[in-house]
């Protein structure tokens, strides 16, 4: 059984350790082992994950078997809803809980009269074949420098309302 619901305050640690355990092996090969230190510690601190949360993002966890597999963040940009974080335990992936991380933010966005679903994929990261599958499409290519670093980024939209 899968199920998705908002992650609260006190469950900031379990993503902590949902990100640490799946970062690594997404991004190795594709960013550097600093870059990905970085990146962890910079989004995915206590006090990063918790600015986040105070300033509007929203958590959700997804649970297969009772067990935390993984989280999405969103926010919106009427009429956008944006997937800020879609992250799933290597263990799981390719088996459909992906996809059902999209089909409740296109519910969600729907929900709430919103017509577009939008992300950022790095340019290297497997997920971006996923993306496509999913229906989105590359609107954008973009090299955002972040600090010390430049995100090498594809901004892929999925229109909802045809």
């Amino acid at each position: 059984m899968i199920e998705i619901r908002p992650a609260e305050k006190e469950e900031v640690p379990l993503i902590q350790e949902l990100a640490i355990a799946i970062w690594r092996p997404t991004y190795q090969g594709v960013i550097s082992e600093e870059q990905i230190d970085f990146m962890l510690d910079k989004s995915y601190s206590r006090e990063a994950i918790l600015q986040s949360m105070d300033t509007g993002q929203l958590f959700y966890l997804i649970f297969s078997e009772g067990l935390t597999e993984g989280f999405m963040g969103i926010t919106v940009r009427e009429p956008i809803l944006r997937i800020e974080k879609l992250y799933l335990n290597p263990k799981v992936q390719g088996r459909g809980l992906g996809k059902k991380f999209i089909e409740f933010a296109k519910d969600l966005a729907l929900s709430q009269g919103l017509s577009v679903l939008e992300l950022n994929v790095n340019r290297g990261n497997k997920a971006y074949d996923f993306y496509l599958k999913q229906g989105f499409k590359v609107v954008e290519t973009v090299d955002i420098p972040y600090y010390q670093y430049v995100l090498n980024d594809y901004i892929m939209q999925k229109n909802l309302i045809s």
